[in-house]
C-alpha cells in the first residue's frame, strides 16, 4: 500500500524522532520529561517548578508530544502518526492536519487533568494528539455503512459508536494494566479519550473550511 505524501505529518515525525534521539543519547529523558511534560498539578499552582528552566504551562500540551520515554514508545506512536497522519492529511491538507494534532494534543492533557489535577506525573508522549488523528481516519475512511437512529443522524451515529467504542478498549487497557478503575488517573487513558473526542468534534468542521467555496472573481 502506497501512502500518500503529507508534509506536516512528515515534520512532526521528524522533530519527534530527532527529539528522542537527542534526549536520548544525552541521558536527558527525565529531564525533559519533568520540564517539558504537562503536570497537572501546574495548572493549578503555575509556581511549581519555579526557579527551573521548566516549559511554560500552557506550552506543555505541545512540548509533551516531542517527549517519549523509550523506543517502543516513539516506535508505536510514529507508526500510527506515519499511516494515518498522511491519508488524513491527503484530505484536510497540512493547515488541518496540523491544527487537529496540536488541539487533540491540548484536549489530552485537559482530560488528563479533569481526571486528576492535583497530579505531580509528568505526561509524555504523542499518543493524545495522534488520537485525534486517529479519529478523523476513522471517520475518512470507514467503510461500515450506518443508519439514522430516529433524530440522530447517520453522521452523528457513526461519531457515538466510534466514541463509545475507542473510549470501551481505552478503559480495557487501563484496567488489564492498572489496579481497577481507581488507577486509571496514573495513566494516559483520559488523554486518548480526550484526543479522540477532539478528533471526532473537528473532523466535520474541519472538512468544510478545507473544500469551502471560494468567491469566484468577477471580470
Amino acid at each position: 500500500m502506497r501512502l500518500p505524501a503529507g508534509r506536516a505529518t512528515n515534520g512532526i515525525a521528524a522533530i519527534s524522532v530527532a527529539a528522542f534521539l537527542l534526549l536520548y543519547l544525552t541521558g536527558k529523558v527525565d529531564d525533559a520529561a519533568i520540564l517539558g511534560g504537562f503536570i497537572p498539578a501546574r495548572v493549578g499552582e503555575p509556581a511549581l517548578l519555579a526557579g527551573m528552566m521548566a516549559v511554560p504551562t500552557w506550552l506543555t500540551p505541545v512540548s509533551c508530544t516531542f517527549i517519549h520515554a523509550g523506543w517502543l514508545h516513539i516506535g508505536f506512536n510514529m507508526l500510527m502518526l506515519v499511516f494515518c497522519g498522511r491519508q488524513v492529511e491527503h484530505v484536510l491538507g497540512w493547515g488541518g492536519t496540523l491544527f487537529l494534532y496540536a488541539v487533540g494534543g491540548y484536549a489530552a492533557c485537559l482530560a488528563q487533568w479533569v481526571v486528576d489535577p492535583a497530579s505531580t506525573n509528568p505526561m509524555v508522549g504523542a499518543s493524545g494528539a495522534i488520537s485525534a488523528i486517529l479519529a478523523t481516519y476513522s471517520l475518512l475512511y470507514s467503510q461500515q455503512q450506518v443508519r439514522r437512529v430516529g433524530p440522530l443522524s447517520a453522521n452523528l451515529v457513526r461519531v457515538l459508536w466510534l466514541a463509545a467504542g475507542w473510549i470501551a478498549i481505552q478503559l480495557m487497557i487501563g484496567v488489564a494494566t492498572s489496579g481497577g478503575f481507581s488507577d486509571l488517573g496514573q495513566i494516559a487513558i483520559a488523554a486518548h479519550i480526550g484526543g479522540f473526542l477532539a478528533g471526532l468534534a473537528l473532523t466535520r468542521p474541519l472538512l468544510r473550511w478545507r473544500f469551502r467555496k471560494k468567491p469566484s472573481a468577477v471580470n
